[in-house]
């Protein structure tokens, strides 16, 4: 068994990161962090977990204290700019971390700063943190996994956010295959629960105003999008421009991202809604959590719902050139919490569905 430590475990993504974990026949969660509950039992703040464990929440510089001495890996469940300090101490113990927040998902610090308005203080750490979207850096994580134990180096993994996952993997095959347009913007309109908001209530996420009612909002601004636009034009091989726009719903969890994508006027000659298809068909054939729709179904998000699962559907109108690509995923799931430990079942030569091969809800 590896120890491993849940870092800000107190929010939704932290006690969900908890709650699979528990449950994981490798990862044995030693030590909890919140610095809002220290001396809580796990049940006393969750009665969830009541009698399933006696884990009490500890500050996270109790839980820092000499880290490598009471766990291998560490799973950070913080807001950006917390990660920004703890990373560094981490590694610099010899601990291996799995960051969910934002701090080392841009490989430049510039846009990292112009997006998130603040100075980046561990830019020296960026170079070595892999994105970790195992579907599209899969080769990577290996790697990365592979140096961890032959060079007795702790690994950096940088977990995506949830709205790059969803639209990266609805956008993934047509982008891998250069079919599309490259001068021509990739328009995303994502729509997610109001788990996405966190823990902490707002006027956002308020229940009187967030029930039956459904809006756009950060639009042109959101801090997702130079994460999304950074790995579509990895996967195309060139600059991608993308127009993103993310909708709160009336969930508690669950999200879709539609991606629309045009063919170039050379490829639209050839291509068929079947071939199109199989374009997905063939990417994904593979995958263990990233699975097809049957032609002309789109998927719903209560499906893969608690999952690690995504669900992705594909259309094509040969009228207007455009591809339409849509992705249901739990983003407290596979777009958070479920996704980190397929993470770290990589980073610990683990198979990617140790502790993730369950299903989700129909209701």
């Amino acid at each position: 068994m590896y120890k491993v430590a849940v870092i800000g475990a107190s929010g939704f993504v932290g006690i969900e990161t908890v709650r699979l974990l528990l449950a994981h026949p490798a990862f044995e969660p030693v030590a909890i962090s919140s610095n809002a509950d220290v001396g809580k039992t796990l049940g006393e703040v969750y009665p969830f977990f009541t009698g399933r464990t006696d884990l009490v929440f500890e500050k996270h510089e109790t839980v820092l204290k000499n880290a490598a001495e009471k766990y291998q890996l560490a799973f950070l469940t913080v807001p950006h700019t917390a990660a920004l300090e703890l990373v560094p101490e981490l590694l610099k113990q010899g601990v291996s971390v799995v960051d969910l927040s934002a701090d080392f998902r841009l490989k430049e610090a510039a846009t990292y700063e112009a997006w998130y308005g603040l100075t980046h203080t561990a830019q020296e750490f960026l170079a070595q943190a892999v994105y970790g979207l195992p579907e599209v850096y899969r080769g990577e994580l290996t790697a990365l996994a592979n140096q961890r134990v032959s060079e007795q180096l702790p690994a950096l993994v940088s977990n995506p956010g949830c709205y790059p996952t969803a639209s990266v993997l609805a956008a993934l095959p047509l982008l891998k295959s250069a079919l599309t347009d490259a001068d021509d913007v990739v328009v995303i309109n994502a729509i997610s629960g109001v788990s996405g908001a966190g823990k902490k209530l707002t006027e956002t996420t308020n229940y009187c105003l967030a029930n039956e009612n459904l809006n756009a909002y950060g639009a042109v601004t959101h801090r997702h999008t130079p994460e999304i636009a950074q790995t579509l034009s990895h996967l195309a091989g060139h600059t991608v421009s993308v127009q993103f726009t993310p909708h709160l719903a009336p969930l508690s969890r669950g999200m879709v991202s539609t991606v629309t994508m045009r063919l170039s006027k050379e490829a639209a000659k050839t291509a068929t809604a079947k071939t199109i298809y199989q374009l997905y068909e063939d990417a994904y054939a593979g995958e263990a959590f990233v699975h097809l729709m049957a032609p002309g179904t789109m998927p719903k998000s209560s499906h893969v719902k608690y999952s690690n699962y995504a669900h992705v559907g594909v259309a094509y109108d040969p009228s207007t050139r455009m591809v339409i690509a849509s992705c249901a995923l739990d983003n407290i799931g596979k777009g958070a919490a479920s996704q980190a430990i397929q993470n770290a079942n990589i980073l610990f030569s683990l198979d990617e569905n140790t502790g993730l091969a369950h299903e989700g809800g129909i209701l």
